[in-house]
């Protein structure tokens, strides 16, 4: 059973930092891509940042770049996303995502991923 469980959501002021951790069990984590998404109320989900099953690459919306840093840790099953210089518009429910490798990625695509978390909440106040 695949299962992928978020942690290190809460609150912050703006300006302030998060790191939010996600684990994976019951797969072969280290040959998936991975994927954070955030959804806020009466909003569509939308893709913060991805990267390939061996972290060589990643991609981020232009909404986070330079402030986010996604990085994983296949020995421990372990996805992370560094939030820096938050701002309240980042607020929202966050989750983990894991897709199985194929051609044509497109790492923005909710319907690409497999596997979803259940979310972790991330509130920021300015």
């Amino acid at each position: 059973q695949v299962r992928l469980v978020e942690s290190g959501g809460g609150s912050a002021q703006a300006g302030g930092s998060l790191r939010l951790s996600c684990a994976a069990s019951g797969y072969n984590y280290w040959s998936y891509r991975a994927a954070w998404f955030r959804q806020a109320p009466g909003k569509e989900r939308e893709g913060v940042a991805a990267i390939d099953s061996g972290g060589g690459n990643t991609y981020y919306a232009d909404s986070v770049k330079s402030r986010f840093t996604i990085s994983r840790d296949n020995g421990k099953g372990t996805l992370y996303l560094q939030m820096s210089s938050l701002k309240p518009e980042d607020t929202a429910m966050y989750y983990c995502a894991a897709a199985r490798p194929r051609p044509g990625w497109s790492w923005t695509n909710p319907a690409e991923y497999n596997y979803y978390g259940q979310g972790t909440q991330v509130t920021v106040t300015s």
